[in-house]
């Protein structure tokens, strides 16, 4: 009895041992995937944002007619972005409650981006996160 007892501890603690530290490593990893795909899914608007900003010399209104299609990915579920008029390029994942904003600076003439993200444990090091 006091063996069998042993045996059902040891199977609930490695249980919990699963819930409780593999499977968010398991969510963290697929996040972060997800997260990186956000980020080089907006680089095509991010070329177009650039051109129009460099071209009229400012950043207002360089993302107006900007369009970023959304992508369903079989791993990640639906990744979308939407481009502000501002050139500001913002995307999200539902599926692992992700968002990212890369955003352009326009200083000689040239843009350059910068990009933050939640949660930040998901985002690597160029978006915000830890690398």
């Amino acid at each position: 009895m006091r063996a069998a007892l042993l045996i059902i501890a040891a199977l609930a603690l490695a249980g919990f041992l699963a819930v409780a530290v593999v499977l968010p490593q398991m969510a963290g990893s697929e996040a972060k995937d997800a997260a990186q795909s956000l980020i080089s899914g907006a680089d095509a608007a991010k070329q177009h944002v650039a051109a129009a900003a460099e071209k009229a010399g400012n950043l207002a209104g360089a993302g107006k007619d900007v369009k970023v299609a959304a992508r369903s990915d079989a791993k990640h579920g639906e990744l979308k972005w939407i481009v502000e008029p501002n050139g500001a390029i913002r995307g999200w994942n539902e599926k692992n409650a992700i968002e990212v904003s890369v955003i352009p600076a326009l200083q000689g003439g040239k843009v350059s981006w910068s990009c933050r993200g939640f949660p930040i444990t998901a985002m690597p090091g160029s978006c915000g996160g830890k690398s």
